[in-house]
């Protein structure tokens, strides 16, 4: 059975009240992105199957876009049917990197996180999956041997830093993360920010939102340091600055080799290669500035 591209099978949903022409959207490197009118109103439409070697399971990704909408973090799901979600569309503009990193944007984010961890997993249903970066590396590794990948020779090399990462980190406080903290994964509709886009939501540790959100963003040092102490609501101490660095040294690596994965297997078009390149060098700088400290 041929499988319909995107666009058709956002047009072709039962939502919808008659014919309608779906307008593709910018963005998504995982998913492709459609705003659709119907019944006067407007429409967000992602369509996007399961990815198993990205950890991307959409019955997970329903049970937290729910959640968090629950939480007061994100639009509301209106409609869902296997490989598509429709949400409430949210007028606003989405962030860049140069708009996460001032300190007024990041105490407008920092409740956003908190909420997420600690709010959003009450009300969760169903199975729901754990996000734990040491092993994704592994699993990572593994695929990539498995398809022959031309990046085999650098995979030694990572997994040696990652197993002293995870050495380095030690044990977590676990809560439900968000894990994809992109800077286009937050909307300003000019009264209030949201939280989108739950891919790869599942229990992890807090300290890889915040390097996430830090390492995606460029945050400042100062700011970092801001950040941390807010959110632990206590003085930065030796210790767990050391920790956040290790973990935020996992999230620039698991960006690196989530990308060196749909080098091999996504069909959007975006330049895997480039942005692998891109997050190796600065794993790279982030490792060997932490060694050094």
């Amino acid at each position: 059975m041929k499988t319909l591209d995107p666009l058709t099978r956002a047009a072709a949903l039962s939502f919808w009240s008659g014919p309608v022409q779906p307008t593709a959207l910018k963005g998504g490197i995982t998913n492709a992105n459609f705003e659709v009118r119907d019944r006067g109103q407007r429409y967000f439409v992602r369509i996007g199957d399961d990815i198993p070697v990205h950890g991307v399971m959409r019955f997970a990704e329903l049970a937290a876009s729910r959640a968090a909408h629950a939480a007061g973090l994100a639009p509301e799901v209106l409609h869902h049917e296997p490989g598509a979600i429709v949400f409430q569309f949210i007028e606003g503009r989405t962030l860049t990197p140069e708009a996460v990193r001032p300190r007024p944007m990041l105490e407008r984010i920092l409740p956003l996180l908190k909420r997420c961890h600690r709010e959003l997993p009450r009300h969760l249903r169903g199975p729901v999956l754990m996000f734990w970066p040491f092993h994704i590396f592994r699993d990572y590794a593994a695929t990539l041997r498995d398809v022959d990948s031309p990046r085999l020779r650098e995979l030694p090399d990572l997994l040696t830093k990652a197993d002293d990462l995870e050495r380095r980190l030690g044990p977590i406080e676990l809560v439900f993360g968000h894990n994809d903290l992109l800077c286009g994964n937050f909307i300003d509709d000019g009264q209030r920010l949201w939280l989108i886009d739950y891919d790869y939501a599942g229990y992890s540790s807090a300290l890889f939102d915040l390097g996430n959100l830090c390492s995606n963003n460029d945050v400042a040092p100062e700011d970092e340091e801001w950040l941390l102490g807010a959110y632990f609501e206590r003085p930065v101490d030796d210790a767990l600055r050391r920790r956040y660095h290790a973990m935020k040294c996992a999230s620039l690596l698991r960006e690196t080799m989530w990308s060196m994965i749909a080098e091999r297997f996504s069909t959007l078009d975006f330049d895997y290669p480039a942005y692998t390149e891109d997050y190796r060098a600065r794993f790279e700088r982030a490792y060997d500035s932490l060694k050094q400290h």
